[in-house]
């Protein structure tokens, strides 16, 4: 039937592409239900073809990225992400970024069980166009993803820095109390990476934020640098078993933040992670400290 939509006459001067994408998009539906998911790709890429045709850029990206979740039934993730990706590009084009960012946002969690990588390239780019689009909450919280992963992969020079940005999108939009437990987050981060002076950097810095100086999360911050600084394994143990680190809200926690520490006897080194305390496992980061910024 799509292909007499196709054709002209006398009476009919141009293909009928609307008629013919709503075909393919019955015929793939079909497909679909009937598990046959290679023929159904084809039949959506088909109905993106006549929708682009007939300039109707939304249905076209929708029929690429159903393209690509039939690629996913068939466990051919790289494709459905390609795909996926390709249709947010579409979506962009037409005006529509809200859906592209959300689009790389599904296709991040799809890949991410498969490449962590891939996955936070993806959320990035849902993120920046967030941010193009000023829309700085979702985009915080796109980054709190990558983030999350970036420290999974110890890549923690670059978690560092997109937890610096997280956290000033935060400030942007005034939500202290976000920015407070995103301050914990890059201490812990910077001490897993040995850097004692970017960590107590972060505190410092923080004391300008509205409330947080005094507060909870301040308090314990000082004193888990303190007690890093002097090489005290009970007072590092009692701020990692706090309940502000045990039990944090899920922003913080399902980022899974680590941090390794080193007592003072070597033999005893301790990661310290948003669930307490525990003996420091072989080849972690940070087995001995590499400065004191205040000799005892």
């Amino acid at each position: 039937m799509s292909f007499c939509s196709l054709k002209t006459s006398m009476t009919k001067w141009k293909p009928d592409f609307d008629s013919a994408a709503s075909e393919y998009a019955k015929a793939a539906v079909c497909f679909k239900n009937a598990k046959q998911f290679e023929q159904a790709k084809d039949a959506y890429l088909k109905e993106a073809e006549y929708h682009t045709e007939n300039k109707a850029l939304f249905h076209a990206a929708k029929a690429i990225e159903q393209a690509g979740m039939m690629m996913k039934d068939l466990k051919k993730m790289p494709e459905a992400i390609q795909y996926i990706e390709k249709a947010s590009m579409i979506y962009v084009e037409n005006g529509t970024p809200d859906t592209a960012a959300m689009a790389l946002d599904r296709a991040g969690k799809l890949i991410e069980p498969v490449s962590l990588e891939k996955a936070v390239d993806l959320y990035q780019q849902a993120a920046g166009v967030f941010e193009n689009e000023d829309r700085l909450r979702q985009s915080a919280e796109l980054l709190g993803k990558a983030s999350r992963l970036l420290v999974r992969l110890r890549r923690l020079d670059e978690a560092a820095t997109a937890l610096q940005k997280e956290k000033n999108m935060y400030k942007d939009i005034e939500n202290y109390p976000t920015c407070f437990k995103k301050t914990t987050a890059q201490v812990l981060v910077h001490l897993h990476r040995n850097d004692f002076v970017a960590a107590d950097k972060c505190v410092r810095e923080s004391y300008s934020l509205p409330g947080y100086s005094g507060s909870e999360d301040c308090v314990a911050m000082e004193t888990l640098l303190q007690g890093y600084d002097e090489q005290d394994e009970d007072q590092v143990h009692r701020v990692c078993n706090s309940a502000l680190l045990k039990y944090m809200d899920n922003d913080v926690s399902n980022t899974s933040y680590i941090c390794t520490l080193t007592g003072s006897v070597p033999s005893r080194g301790l990661l310290c992670t948003p669930h307490g305390v525990s003996a420091a496992q072989p080849g972690g980061l940070g087995t001995a400290r590499s400065h004191h910024i205040r000799k005892s």
